[in-house]
């Protein structure tokens, strides 16, 4: 289906300061859900943009994950849609931390701090700008699961607490690539 009316995409219903999720409830736009929708969205934006500097397959990977983390935020657990949806699974977290032990295997990084974006590699950079973004989205996913208990969403948050460590070590690896 093409779009060939803004009314398909502008639908004016949270001009109200509401809006509506997946699983069809209204919730405020200023509610934690939206920040953690939204951080996920950010995150993903950043993760396309990273690619063109980096090339690594994995991100696009990643971003396919965080589409479906965000399908499983956005649908309540109660909602019959929710059976229907691709989780993310301990082989997510699984193949997550292969990647990082792969990348400190055949190029060992620098211990200590390192100043985000402050080498000569500018997919490094952006992978710092990812991995801070990242951060955030696991504060806003924590703040999520203490208001909301939902037990189901605990690989989404496991993921994202293993990207941040992958993006670090992906970026200090780009740098190191750079910097010999």
């Amino acid at each position: 289906m093409k779009i060939q009316k803004i009314s398909q995409i502008s639908t004016k219903t949270g001009d109200n300061g509401y809006s509506f999720t997946y699983s069809g409830e209204k919730i405020p736009k200023g509610d934690v859900l939206f920040e953690v929708l939204g951080d996920i969205d950010e995150l993903s934006s950043f993760l396309g943009l990273a690619y063109h500097f980096n090339k690594s397959d994995n991100l696009i990977s990643i971003q396919r994950v965080l589409q479906r983390m965000a399908s499983m935020f956005a649908t309540s657990f109660e909602h019959p849609n929710y059976s229907k949806l691709n989780k993310i699974t301990d082989e997510d977290v699984s193949w997550l931390e292969a990647q990082s032990t792969k990348i400190i295997e055949s190029n060992a990084i620098e211990a200590g701090f390192a100043l985000p974006g402050s080498f000569s590699s500018l997919a490094g950079a952006y992978l710092d700008v990812c991995r801070a973004v990242t951060r955030r989205t696991e504060r806003a996913i924590s703040r999520y699961l203490s208001k909301n208990k939902r037990t189901d969403l605990d690989k989404c948050f496991k993921f994202i607490n293993r990207l941040s460590d992958y993006l670090f070590i992906l970026a200090r690896s780009e740098n190191s690539e750079r910097t010999t």
